[in-house]
């Protein structure tokens, strides 16, 4: 048997990780194509091994990155990726439903914790309240900044019902493969905006165009609008 690399690669190579106890998958490229705006400052709540930190970092260099998780294990790991793709951030070892902080950011992305059942090896949340989750996550945001996340599609209404009490200018973007029904949904949302809701065309989970050569899912439905 062929011994996996022990670095991969996300966005046709231009993000590099170390396999570690949790390896980022395709949602992390999604949500990072998702904001379209170009922020200063960023958090990325649940950072992980930094899968969709850096890979914002990769399209907007100069933006200044926070990540938060509750294990400092995921954290060494992430250090080390930011350190191999040449890249900085703040990191924080603290649970979002308890840090306490009066910072706020441009943008806030999280990739949250839908899971259920028992906790898994790598010692991510579990189990969380997501309504919750996201309420946290939402007032860590600028007036007028976004909030971007992604979610099983089985769950999003709990993530949309938060959302519509504090923002507007709600865009939602289901994620297809070969099921009928939507596998994740991608949302963001602008703090303090009174902007009417949106619902997007859905898109191939396996689109090539955003996961490999890197176009923002705002450039790639441009792209089809076009053709």
């Amino acid at each position: 048997m062929t011994e996996k690399q022990e670095i991969f690669t996300l966005l046709g190579g231009r993000v590099k990780i170390k396999r570690g106890r949790y390896n980022p998958t395709s949602d992390a490229v999604w949500l990072a194509a998702l904001p379209e705006k170009h922020p200063l400052t960023v958090l990325d709540i649940g950072i992980g091994t930094g899968g969709v930190a850096l890979c914002l970092a990769s399209r907007m260099p100069h933006i200044e990155i926070t990540g938060i998780d509750v294990s400092q294990e995921m954290l060494d790991e992430c250090a080390t990726n930011f350190h191999l793709n040449n890249k900085t951030a703040e990191l924080v070892n603290a649970d979002i439903m308890t840090w306490q902080t009066d910072k706020t950011f441009d943008l806030v992305v999280t990739n949250p914790p839908y899971f259920k059942g028992t906790p898994a090896k790598h010692n991510a949340h579990h189990n969380v309240n997501l309504g919750q989750w996201t309420r946290r996550c939402v007032a860590r945001v600028k007036p007028n900044g976004t909030f971007a996340t992604i979610v099983d599609a089985g769950v999003v209404a709990d993530v949309i019902a938060e959302v519509n009490r504090h923002c507007g200018d709600i865009k939602i973007l289901p994620l297809f493969s070969t099921k009928n029904t939507a596998e994740r949904v991608l949302i963001s949302a602008v703090v303090g905006s009174h902007a009417n809701t949106q619902m997007f065309q859905g898109i191939n989970m396996n689109c090539e165009a955003v996961l490999r050569d890197g176009l923002t899912i705002n450039d790639y439905l441009t792209m089809l609008s076009g053709l």
